[in-house]
């Protein structure tokens, strides 16, 4: 069954809640959208809703941190990210305060709300962070892994939630730590690394390349920072061929991770599969991954000019 990853986000907040888990949410204004909503029904006394105040949202939680809780943030990615940046940068990363930062609206799948709301640029702006932790997850059980994750580490985290449903991928209790990823599926010739909704594009191509005699190697990679360099460098070094799988700009986001390391330790064939210096646009998520050239035929085109 198709589920959202932001569906993951309240839920999980209140069964560590219940477990006894020092925790409190912070919103501004989307608590509906981010799913924060239930938490505050369950938990009225430690949820705080500070309106259409983005940066405010964070300096509340950044001070409730101070008290010992574990603070958690909404809003939507280009709002929680781009406005908040001032909060995010130089009173929680350099203080390395213990406040996780999920938005649930990320990438092109906020769909219909168009380019202004559809935020590319979130991991770029997290990963460069001192001490900022990035985890992007693939469906919901894998996000809810990470954002139990996220209370468990000390000091600031970001996960990144989108709206849109996607397969479910992943059974309840999967392996999910820091600096990891996934091995879906095993191959010899060409390496597809992928994050968020992109990991079941990846599986859906190398359906495709399979058909055509091609064997794919797909790695979940859901941790961007710190990154798992061990796993990837052991597929490139079998295929000699990787292809990133973002919606994302492919600079600064998964794609850059990704060159970064091949460049220095193994170079290789490399193809990045992402926006290429482009806002977003409207329409629905199908739509909008043909636009971009996200869409399986058009992966699978590029891939096999690879050989």
């Amino acid at each position: 069954m198709a589920k959202a990853t932001r569906e993951a986000f309240g839920e999980t907040l209140i069964a560590m809640t219940d477990e006894g888990l020092d925790i409190v949410a912070v919103d501004a204004d989307l608590a509906g959208s981010t799913t924060l909503a239930k938490f505050g029904a369950a938990y009225p006394e430690r949820f705080f809703e500070v309106g259409i105040a983005e940066q405010n949202m964070m300096g509340v939680a950044a001070g409730l941190s101070l008290t010992g809780k574990i603070a958690y943030t909404g809003s939507f990615a280009v709002f929680a990210t781009g406005r908040a940046y001032d909060q995010i940068r130089n009173t929680i990363a350099y203080a390395q305060l213990n406040v996780k930062i999920c938005p649930t609206h990320s990438g092109i799948s906020v769909g219909p709300d168009g380019g202004s709301h559809q935020m590319l640029e979130d991991i770029s702006l997290m990963r460069t962070l001192p001490g900022m932790r990035v985890l992007v997850p693939a469906d919901y059980q894998s996000a809810r892994a990470a954002i139990r994750l996220a209370a468990e580490i000390d000091g600031p985290v970001y996960v990144r939630l989108g709206r849109a449903k996607v397969p479910e991928l992943y059974d309840e209790g999967l392996d999910f730590k820091l600096g990891g990823s996934h091995v879906l599926r095993t191959g010899s010739d060409i390496s597809l690394v992928a994050c968020g909704i992109m990991v079941n594009q990846a599986l859906l191509v190398a359906d495709e390349l399979k058909a055509q005699g091609i064997s794919a190697e797909v790695i979940d990679a859901y941790s961007i920072s710190p990154f798992d360099e061990k796993t990837l460098l052991a597929s490139a070094q079998k295929t000699n061929r990787v292809v990133t799988l973002e919606e994302h700009s492919i600079y600064g986001g998964l794609g850059s991770t990704v060159a970064e390391v091949l460049s220095e330790k193994y170079p290789c064939q490399l193809k990045r599969f992402g926006m290429d210096r482009e806002f977003g646009t409207s329409g629905d998520l199908e739509e909008l991954l043909v636009h971009f050239k996200l869409d399986v035929p058009s992966i699978v085109q590029a891939c096999g000019s690879l050989f």
